[in-house]
């Protein structure tokens, strides 16, 4: 290998070099290897070095990068301002979400021409009122490189509202309380985190503060009006598996105090009414026993994987004493429940059959049950702005591949659906230029995987056309088969786009989600790579016309399939990837590690070592071909760090033999998802699909 050059020359040569030059070495660290013995097993991070955040040398390493991206993309530049322009004109730039009712008012958000945020609005008792805007998000970003924020929450009696602001893209938020009468900030607490709930008297309310690795660990009950030190700690969690959060529950009787590993929960209430008395336990906590809780009709609901590995639901009353709890919803092996949403006279359960996802509404009096019936093979559907407990209609949101999101609401008394809002795409939209498949690709184990295909009508199935393939595949997180109008301008051009619904999910059950963790985390990456060898071999698409995209814990997918089949793909996205799995679970002052040991497993433990090692991108780059790359990151990323994609791009460029574009973007000011604005982000996408067309000759 080339003896690599120096940081200064390396920087120079970027910014002097034309972009057809070869991709440029990477840099040598000013300070030694970083050596990791474990289990007898020595590992050595050349590239450590990275993670000094702010270091002169760093930061020149990712401007650079950034700069040899923009050189060698440079010939689609006018392919991105079509795109981003394709993307911008199938938005309504100036328009108005569906308004809900809160306390007195009808709550609603809105969007202007030209302006990057949203402008939060209501009106007082009728939607003919005049309109107040209590919050603009584009004031509070005005001069702001990013802007973010992490909780919106209006009081009770309507007189003050609570937001969470985040201006560093790492999730660091100060609390604010303002009145909406006067416009006066009441309150500003810096150093919280996600998550705040109002008592009834509208001056008592509960917020979360975080540990340095951004775990949520205490609730505190704070007064308006009082200083900061006088708030009162209400509840703390020690336990590093653990995340704390607080809410409020939708029947407004209580406080609602959650407590949750990836296996394990327990909650506590405090009554509204009395935001002062000690937290009441639902249950305690038992390994492997999960729940959640709602309340109404003076019963608390649990939804509870007890005996139950798809979810049941038991009911208890609320009453003093220990609660009694029976089954209401039981168990089935074909359904998993996945919420419950419970108003005063019925109650919505959210499950997932046969792959896609069911609104079962049941009348609390009488018992009786119905489903929401649906009219395509392939959709995503989600329960919506429900506010108002003593609602007689059920709002959801409705979309598939084809059919722009569309908001309904929906009165079970009667079975009817009135359609509130239907996304408009102002370009226009014709759904029968398209058709929508859903295949079950046959994994190596027998398996049959879901896989839902969007496609130009009468495309040929004789391998020519390119083909997208996205996945996520962890944490249980479903991908469901909804509109992307961003989508439009890949298939639109001759591309087919696929998700593949891959273990890890819960796209099929939580046994889909427990064969894609831990020690079956592998078949995660086989899962998508049998779904894409069977789209060759059904015609979608061949090898040198398929992409494959994911992001975070999918990009750690796009990591290991990267390794596993780089013959199988043409280019390879992947988006704030989680790459360093072993580097990453034994450092417990990152954010997210220490919990994850019930995701990935630690490598304190010999045998789960042994299987991260043989999976984790970072540790199994080899010296050989892989297809083109774009790695994109953001250096205030608090979920991935930044330093994860920049030290695998570095280990890339020093090991892969081929000649194919490897290019890293950072973005230096955003985070896990990058820019905060809209119109920032639409080009972030234009230019992530320019590099995708471009790999499949589609670039022109």
């Amino acid at each position: 290998m080339r003896q690599p050059a120096t940081v200064l020359a390396f920087v120079l040569a970027v910014a002097l070099t034309p972009a057809a030059q070869a991709p440029p070495n990477p840099p040598t660290a000013k300070k030694a290897p970083k050596s990791t013995t474990l289990h007898g097993v020595t590992l050595v991070d050349d590239y450590h070095w990275l993670k000094d955040k702010g270091a002169a040398e760093v930061t020149a390493y990712l401007e650079a990068e950034n700069a040899y991206t923009e050189g060698g993309l440079k010939h689609t530049a006018a392919l991105q301002e079509t795109l981003y322009k394709e993307m911008l004109g199938r938005i309504k730039e100036s328009d108005q979400q569906v308004p809900y009712r809160y306390g007195g008012y009808w709550y609603y958000s809105r969007t202007e021409q030209g302006k990057a945020y949203p402008i939060f609005c209501r009106r007082k008792g009728t939607l003919d009122a005049p309109e107040e805007a209590y919050l603009d998000q584009n004031a509070l970003a005005q001069g702001k490189k990013f802007h973010a924020l992490g909780g919106l929450d209006v009081s009770p009696d309507g007189s003050k509202v609570i937001y969470l602001e985040d201006l560093t893209a790492f999730r660091e938020y100060t609390l604010y309380v303002k009145d909406i009468s006067t416009g006066k900030i009441l309150e500003s607490i810096p150093k919280v985190w996600n998550g705040n709930a109002w008592a009834n008297d509208n001056r008592t309310f509960f917020y979360v503060t975080a540990n340095a690795a951004k775990r949520g660990d205490t609730v505190w009950r704070h007064v308006v009006g009082t200083p900061r030190e006088q708030d009162v700690k209400v509840f703390t969690e020690g336990d590093v598996l653990f995340d704390v959060s607080v809410g409020r529950a939708l029947s407004g009787e209580y406080i609602a105090i959650g407590v949750g590993s990836f296996t394990s929960s327990e909650w506590r209430v405090i009554p509204t009414s009395r935001p002062t008395e000690p937290p009441r336990m639902i249950a305690a906590r038992r390994p492997g026993i999960e729940y959640s809780v709602e309340h109404g009709g003076g019963f608390f609901y649990m939804v509870t994987n007890e005996g139950a590995r798809n979810f049941k639901i038991a009911r208890a009353a609320d009453r003093p004493g220990a609660l009694e709890w029976t089954d209401w919803s039981p168990h089935r092996d074909d359904v998993f429940v996945e919420g419950l949403d419970v108003f005063q006279t019925f109650a919505v359960v959210t499950q997932r059959r046969e792959g896609l996802r069911r609104l079962r509404v049941v009348d609390l009096a009488g018992g009786q049950s119905h489903d929401i019936a649906f009219p395509e093979t392939a959709y995503g559907v989600f329960p919506s702005s429900n506010r108002n407990f003593t609602t007689d209609t059920f709002r959801f949101s409705y979309s598939s591949l084809v059919t722009p999101s569309s908001v309904f609401d929906y009165t079970p008394a009667t079975r009817e659906r009135t359609l509130k809002k239907k996304r408009e795409i102002p370009s226009g939209f014709d759904p029968t230029k398209y058709e929508v498949r859903r295949a079950m690709a046959p994994a190596r184990d027998g398996v049959a995987v879901p896989v839902s295909i969007l496609m130009r009508k009468g495309a040929p199935l004789d391998g020519s056309s390119p083909l997208l393939l996205y996945a996520y595949g962890s944490y249980g997180i479903t991908m469901e088969p909804t509109f992307d109008s961003e989508v439009l301008s890949l298939v639109d051009r001759g591309m087919t786009y696929a998700i593949a619904h891959i273990r890890g999910g819960q796209e099929m059950g939580r046994q889909w989600y427990d064969d894609g963790k831990m020690m079956k985390k592998k078949n995660t990456f086989n899962d998508f790579v049998d779904v894409a060898e069977y789209l060759v071999k059904a015609g979608y698409t061949k090898a040198d016309r398929l992409v494959a995209n994911g992001g975070s814990a999918g990009g750690l997918l796009m990591g290991a399939i990267a390794n596993m089949r780089p013959d199988l793909f043409k280019a390879i996205v992947a988006d704030v990837p989680f790459v360093d799995v072993i580097n990453t679970m034994l450092d417990t002052s990152l954010p997210l590690t220490a919990q994850e040991w019930e995701q990935w497993g630690s490598p304190e433990n010999a045998e789960q070592f042994a299987y991260m090692r043989s999976y984790s991108p970072y540790d199994n780059v080899e010296r050989k071909a892989y297809p083109w790359l774009l790695v994109t990151t953001s250096l205030n990323d608090s979920q991935v760090m930044y330093f994860e994609p920049a030290k695998w791009v570095a280990k890339l460029r020093a090991m892969k033999t081929d000649s194919h574009p490897l290019y890293l973007k950072t973005n230096m000011a955003g985070g896990h998802g990058g820019s905060s604005g809209r119109y920032d982000r639409l080009r972030e996408e234009a230019f992530r699909y320019a590099f995708v067309l471009d790999a499949v000759g589609l670039g022109k």
